[in-house]
């Protein structure tokens, strides 16, 4: 299958929407002064006697080993976002910086870029303790070539195609078994940007550094079917793969994909995952459905959630495997969309002196009554950094795919409206939720204005399933297959209409509804997906679990861990709504029914600076006759 992106596919989602939004305004918002000041710094191209008062801290501090690593990422997303919507301010701004980088280069010999100097990568050679200079250069070769692909610049494949001489001719001075103990040392994923170069140029240049860069230490193991990730540091690795996938689809080698399919079967399937669809804790892979132990205040690191989805997406277009799919959303909306751009989800009457906002938290601790810790916009800048800007730019991705027979594959459930070409003409399909008497269909909408229609009647609570239209428009009559994915978390059979007709009910989401027929302008597919409160064990202890609300992870705003009592088999039952409504919308709020106190929950996703327990140990409540 072929991802349907870009400009292809509008988002129509207001959430979606606003995050993208904000994510913009914080690309725009990063001075290019301060994005390129340690890469002038290192060419010698910074005259200053102090630090700018207004430069960037943390990892981006000019003491910091891995200086420099945010602007790679901050190329790719604005690359990115150029594709998607065209924006030429965007482009421009990223455009003058990679004259700049340019500039850098030349002053620089004609290879270096990076803003570090040589000697960190001769250091590694040497085993001196330097903090992963690979992965932070390899931000910047493939924000290059993200640039070179999305953007069109041709003067970013230049600068990186310049840059990789340098590694060529570094690499060639060490023998196998020396070279394999440089990849020890972090390399992100300098794989995958050979892999790209490769298919962008021909050159040969590049199938030697992928060879070079193959890390036999930990593809071998996999390989074998033995577990070299239980307690490895899960994003070292997770780039690595990603780079065995683009060479895969690069060269045709079956050896890389064996490595992918290796890579999933024992970082997720073996070893099993969250109920937000996270699986790991203080940056390494836990063990195989051993989670219990594992409840911290480290755990689902955004960039694992950013890249296990990416690699996700890969086996979704190589297999067509709908699971691929699920796990993508769970990781959207209890990872992406709840561990950045935070907007509260107020409530009024209940005062507080957090902020109503936040940017960025590094984990989403597991561990009962800790809290989500957000970033600063100029003085943080770990790791997620980079990866937060790339998925709030890439939020259209992985919604819709094409296959070999024209047929559409529906993966997401968001509203959106694609364009493609189908059957040799253009087609354009609108997918959006019918609210069911919420904002979009009501009998209240503002106190100004009412309206009168039979879906209130029918729905004077919050509806117990989602109801998606997908309207097909086609200027001539066609034929071509429409699959939907039926997610695993439907409460029983969704169901399938047709124009307003039944076509057929399912419950198997390991399979593609698929509509096979003559399409005409204006036909609609309706899917009802049936939702409720599932409770989600652990996987090595039954009487601990999460609740999720179709795919969304509830949290109880708890100070401290709490016990559920229980007056049911189904610890699900425990959890009501309350405070459904709110003038035209439907509102997701919850509380225990039992509890004394009672617990209030809400998404994870709607959690901002409160404590909070997401996994709770369930108690039977035995009542005395």
């Amino acid at each position: 299958m072929n991802e349907l992106r870009g400009r292809q596919v509008n988002l129509l989602d207001n959430e979606l929407r606003r995050r993208e939004t904000a994510n913009r305004a914080y690309l725009m918002k990063l001075t290019n002064d301060n994005l390129l000041f340690n890469y002038r710094l290192e060419a010698g191209r910074y005259t200053g006697r102090e630090i700018p008062p207004d430069a960037h801290g943390g990892w981006e501090s000019p003491v910091c080993q891995l200086r420099g690593h945010f602007l790679g990422h901050w190329l790719s997303a604005a690359a990115i976002r150029y594709d998607e919507t065209g924006d030429a301010e965007l482009k421009l701004k990223a455009d003058l910086i990679v004259q700049e980088l340019a500039e850098c280069q030349k002053d620089n010999g004609g290879q270096w870029v990076g803003p570090i100097p040589e000697k960190y990568l001769h250091w590694i050679a040497k085993g001196k303790d330097i903090w992963a200079p690979q992965y932070n250069l390899h931000k910047l070769l493939m924000g290059l070539v993200d640039m070179h692909i999305y953007a069109g610049n041709k003067q970013a494949l230049e600068v990186a195609d310049r840059f990789a001489d340098w590694f060529l001719a570094w690499s060639s001075s060490f023998d196998r078994e020396k070279f394999d103990n440089i990849l020890d040392a972090e390399t992100g994923g300098m794989l995958e940007v050979w892999a790209e170069l490769l298919q962008i140029t021909g050159e040969e240049k590049y199938k030697t550094l992928l060879q070079r860069y193959y890390r036999r230490r930990l593809f071998q193991p996999l390989l074998e079917g033995k577990d070299p990730l239980t307690n490895m540091h899960a994003n070292t690795t997770i780039p690595e793969v990603l780079g065995c996938a683009r060479a895969f689809e690069v060269t045709g080698e079956q050896q890389w994909m064996d490595i992918v399919r290796a890579y999933w079967n024992c970082a997720v399937t073996e070893r099993g995952y969250l109920a937000t669809g996270g699986q790991t804790s203080g940056e390494v892979w836990m063990p195989k459905m051993k989670m219990k132990a594992r409840l911290g205040d480290k755990n689902q690191e955004h960039c694992t959630v950013y890249n296990m989805m990416r690699l996700a997406e890969f086996l979704l277009r190589h297999t067509g495997n709908p699971a691929y799919a699920q796990y993508i959303e769970y990781n959207l909306y209890n990872g992406i969309m709840a561990q950045a751009y935070y907007q509260e989800y107020g409530v009024t009457g209940k005062q507080h002196d957090h902020p109503s906002t936040g940017l960025l938290t590094y984990f989403l601790p597991m561990k009962a009554g800790l809290r989500k810790e957000w970033s600063t916009e100029t003085n943080s800048f770990f790791c997620c950094h980079g990866t937060m800007v790339q998925a709030n730019a890439a939020l259209n991705r992985n919604f819709f795919y094409q296959a070999d027979d024209d047929g559409i594959h529906v993966c997401q459930y968001f509203d959106t409206e694609l364009e493609a070409l189908l059957d040799g003409q253009a087609a354009k399909f609108v997918l959006r939720q019918d609210r069911m008497s919420g904002s979009m269909l009501q009998s209240s909408d503002i106190a100004g204005y009412q309206a009168i229609n039979e879906a209130t009647a029918r729905h004077e609570n919050i509806p117990n399933y989602r109801k998606y239209d997908c309207v097909v428009h086609v200027s001539v009559p066609s034929s071509f297959p429409i699959r939907f994915r039926i997610p695993e978390w439907i409460m029983s059979e969704a169901s399938i209409y047709l124009n307003g007709e039944l076509l057929g009910t399912t419950a198997d989401s390991s399979e593609f509804y698929t509509i096979s027929r003559l399409w005409k302008d204006g036909d609609k597919v309706s899917i009802l997906l049936p939702i409720g409160i599932r409770f989600i064990p652990l996987p090595d202890d039954a009487s601990v679990g999460a609740f999720r609300y179709g795919p969304e992870v509830l949290a109880g705003l708890c100070d401290d861990e709490r016990l559920l009592y229980t007056e049911h088999d189904d610890p699900a039952a425990e959890l009501t709504m309350e405070n459904e409504r709110e003038w035209g919308a439907w509102r997701y709020f919850f509380k225990t029914v039992n509890q004394n106190p009672a617990i209030e929950f809400r998404r994870i996703r709607d959690v901002g600076y409160e404590p909070y327990q997401i996994y709770f140990k369930i108690k039977p409540h035995h009542k005395t006759v």
